[in-house]
């Protein structure tokens, strides 16, 4: 008997526990508190932070070249690498006349680039690839 009477009970929570908050104030009784769905904001996952203008690349701070050239391809880079002794392979994207972008209200009027090889003082950085920098609204596409 005592087990019919806990399961009564229980079924009879359930069914209360069913009720709209309407319903319950219908009654004159008071609201029920939220439902705690979600996970507590102390123990939701971060996501990653976003990135800025300077910190996209992995060898080191966007460049900003005044043009790219593709090593073997007979132009002015192929004199120059041959005037400072290097000899790197065909294909390879050079930047000419590089410099580092700096701060967030940077900007960059000609090509914004990453590349692998920044150590000629940003007269030939070598391995340079389009960054995902954007320039300021106005600058034009890419």
């Amino acid at each position: 008997m005592k087990f019919a009477v806990v399961v009564a009970l229980a079924a009879a929570a359930t069914v209360v526990s069913a009720e709209t908050n309407a319903q319950r104030m219908a009654r004159g009784l008071p609201p029920n508190a939220p439902a705690k769905r979600a996970t507590p904001s102390f123990r939701a996952k971060r996501g990653s932070p976003s990135s800025t203008p300077t910190g996209s690349c992995n060898t080191g701070s966007i460049q900003c070249c005044s043009s790219m050239q593709t090593a073997g391809s007979g132009g002015s880079v192929d004199s120059l690498l041959g005037l400072l002794g290097l000899s790197i392979g065909s294909g390879t994207p050079v930047g000419l006349n590089c410099v580092a972008v700096l701060g967030t209200g940077a900007s960059c009027q000609q090509q914004p680039v990453c590349c692998s090889d920044n150590s000629y003082n940003g007269l030939v950085n070598i391995g340079c690839s389009p960054s995902k920098f954007n320039r300021r609204s106005g600058d034009g596409p890419f």
